[in-house]
């Protein structure tokens, strides 16, 4: 391997630094710098024991308070005799790896503003904010495409159906991140969003042919490795096309989920699409690892295949055990051990390389992309802007609060400065249209987020005769906010007018700003030396996918950010 060469780029000094580490380990301490462990999942003095016993080379944080994070930091990297991967899942701000960071928008919702600057400043609050709170590993920016509203896990967390989208403010992530010092790990490798099942509970499939998949998620990966993309996490996803293609004498059957294929790693992503950083796994917790293969004998095999790091495990003790289980039983190779390990150090030498942190203006960054990204979908009442009712029934469908905390009903109430009614349908009756009072706004507000394990979101409506249903649309005017979930068309078809905001925060207020400019100080260090760039991908930018993807029953008129109600006609978007 070049680590002299893309995307490593190494000094003389940081390769002499690589080898000099990667002779100076013995077998045990090799076969643990191949594990990120999650942090909150064991007390600090185990974490610090796995560390400096075992040599695990990567831990992964989920939010916590900064402070607490700092101390976490410090007592593990005092145990560990070569440097560890700090990484955290800053897909969404800062507060991806700290509870008191920017909860700046999902993907989905940068990408409806249509905005550059708001997606390059997206991704420097997420560089700034990791890197202040010693994060130098992010699993992000999520590069899968949404091509099917159905599918659980992409939806917001990806920047659309539309792969220019995607791959425009994939290129505009990467640069931010990689360019602070920040090293980015696009996932997940060949490409959620084309089945409507989760990976974490068993394999999923992207099941596109072998061209269509190069000419959509392989131009993406294509593009970002030419670009100097560091680190690729593959998921539990087979690629039946590309494998069966890789491999003729294997069956359907026969086809493995890419963390455990050598056709999609070492064939496809390493091979075809010539690249030469660190592959991890995603968490091999997760269904679509565990039902693929015994475990005994899926974690050598992942590393056998091409992978160079396994993220999370059931029990870390037993698979440091079936590793090295599978050194001796020839499952996994001694040559690829050694190549796999120099990887994680070679990212490491990236990793300690010095930062150069953005400054940042988070709050008003976030206001102003929440504000583009607001997004009328459909509105054939003409009810838009909501002006002239003289009091408000309000119906929440999920929870009353949002992801930040604040209160829906008051946020509401105060916005529209209207005599608010919050709705309870348990304790209604029965009525018809002609009890229902004059100048009232029916205004019914979804808070149903995706998330994984949770395989389908739909509206569940009241048990109740579904009286939280606005079903008087004929009789009153009647309109509807998605916070969260940008598909609810599919459920709520004859809704006149609707309105998508993706991200389920409130945009932050000046309270908010002075907090976390206190804990984050601006700092500024010299930049490093960067190779100049090759395929810089299309020039040009697709309208906003999520503008074109609220599911079925959608009015497919041309539609715009609620700033102004004129855009450009489209054509619909990709559907299953």
């Amino acid at each position: 391997m070049d680590l002299k060469g893309k995307p490593f780029y190494l000094s003389a000094d940081e390769e002499r630094w690589v080898l000099d580490a990667l002779a100076s380990m013995d077998e045990r301490e090799k076969t643990g710098q191949l594990f990120c462990v999650m942090g909150g999942d064991y007390p600090l003095d185990e974490l610090r024991a796995l560390v400096s016993d075992e040599g695990i080379g990567a831990v992964l944080y989920r939010p916590c308070p900064k402070a607490e994070l700092a101390e976490k930091l410090a007592a593990i990297d005092a145990a560990a005799r070569i440097p560890l991967l700090h990484a955290a899942n800053l897909e969404e701000g800062g507060a991806g790896g700290i509870s008191d960071g920017t909860y700046f928008a999902n993907q989905l919702g940068v990408a409806a503003a249509d905005d550059e600057a708001c997606a390059r400043r997206f991704a420097e609050v997420c560089a700034a904010e990791g890197l202040a709170a010693g994060i130098n590993w992010t699993f992000s920016p999520v590069v899968d495409i949404d091509m099917n509203f159905r599918n659980p896990i992409t939806n917001t967390r990806t920047f659309g159906s539309e792969p220019e989208r995607v791959l425009k403010n994939a290129q505009l992530f990467l640069d931010a991140a990689q360019d602070s010092g920040l090293i980015a790990c696009c996932k997940h490798f060949p490409g959620d969003g084309v089945d409507f099942r989760d990976q974490h509970l068993h394999p999923s499939y992207n099941s596109l042919p072998a061209e269509e998949w190069r000419e959509t998620y392989g131009k993406i990966y294509k593009a970002l490795i030419d670009r100097g993309l560091l680190s690729v996490m593959v998921g539990h996803i087979c690629q039946p096309a590309l494998s069966m293609e890789k491999n003729p004498a294997l069956g359907f059957s026969d086809v493995l989920p890419a963390s455990l294929s050598r056709e999609l790693l070492t064939g496809v992503l390493r091979g075809e699409l010539g690249f030469n950083g660190l592959i991890t796994t995603d968490a091999t917790i997760m269904g679509g690892f565990c039902q693929a293969m015994e475990r005994r004998r899926a974690i050598p095999s992942a590393i056998a295949a091409g992978a160079d790091m396994l993220v999370f495990s059931t029990d870390i003790y037993e698979d440091l055990a079936y590793l090295r289980a599978g050194l001796e039983n020839g499952l996994l190779s001694r040559e690829r051990l050694d190549e796999a390990v120099t990887r994680v150090l070679a990212l490491k030498a990236v990793a300690r390389r010095p930062k150069r942190i953005p400054e940042t203006r988070a709050a008003e960054w976030q206001r102003d992309c929440a504000r583009k990204a607001a997004t009328l979908v459909k509105d054939t009442q003409g009810l838009v802007p909501l002006r002239g009712f003289s009091r408000l029934r309000l119906i929440i469908l999920g929870e009353k609060a949002l992801a930040d905390g604040a209160d829906i009903a008051k946020i509401v109430e105060e916005r529209l400065g209207l005599p608010t009614e919050l709705y309870e349908p348990l304790a209604d009756e029965l009525h018809g249209p002609a009890s229902l009072p004059e100048g009232r706004l029916t205004l019914v507000v979804a808070n149903l987020p995706t998330a994984s394990n949770q395989t389908a979101v739909r509206i569940n409506w009241s048990r109740k005769h579904a009286l939280d249903d606005p079903r008087f649309i004929n009789e009153e005017p009647a309109a509807m906010i998605s916070v969260a979930n940008p598909y609810h068309l599919q459920d709520a078809p004859r809704i006149r007018t609707y309105i998508n905001a993706y991200t389920p925060i409130a945009p932050a207020s000046s309270p908010w700003a002075s907090r976390r400019a206190a804990a984050f100080p601006r700092a500024s260090r010299p930049p490093r030396p960067r190779p100049a760039r090759s395929g810089q991908g299309p020039a040009g930018q697709a309208a906003p996918p999520a503008r074109a993807g609220a599911g079925p029953g959608q009015s497919r008129r041309p539609h715009a950010p609620l700033r102004t109600l004129s855009c450009p006609p489209r054509g619909p978007a990709r559907q299953p």
